[in-house]
């Protein structure tokens, strides 16, 4: 059995349930953990890599990423922007216990890095309005 699979989907759902909570946590990143979630079904199991872009409020995220190939500077910029200000507010105002805030401020770094680093930058300019 190969031991890889079962790890990916289980990051993989880790990361479906940090975006379902970043739907309605403000600050927390909702649309890169649904491409990670994606990719990580892409590559552990179809079933569920067809059930995630069957989801009526997650597919199209996933739908919209593949078909531009990635994110323009533009729109990595913008979503870091606000998330960024949304923990902000949420751990200065919202958010009074420690370890909620220490979360938070953890899934936000992940989702900068997800966001910045690991989802492809698209260049074209005929894009730049997604």
């Amino acid at each position: 059995m190969n031991l890889l699979k079962p790890i990916l989907v289980s990051f993989g759902t880790m990361s479906l349930g940090l975006g379902i909570i970043g739907i309605v946590v403000p600050g927390l990143p909702a649309t890169p953990f649904f491409l990670l979630s994606a990719g990580l079904y892409l590559r552990s199991s179809e079933r569920l890599y067809k059930k995630i872009l069957s989801i009526q409020w997650i597919g199209p995220y996933i739908n919209k990423y593949q078909k531009n190939k990635g994110l323009t500077i533009k729109g990595k910029i913008g979503a870091i922007i606000t998330m960024w200000s949304m923990i902000a507010l949420s751990c200065l105002v919202f958010i009074t216990s420690l370890p909620v805030k220490t979360g938070v401020l953890i899934a936000g770094l992940i989702g900068t890095i997800v966001m910045g680093f690991l989802i492809p930058t698209i260049h074209n300019s005929d894009k730049e309005n997604q």
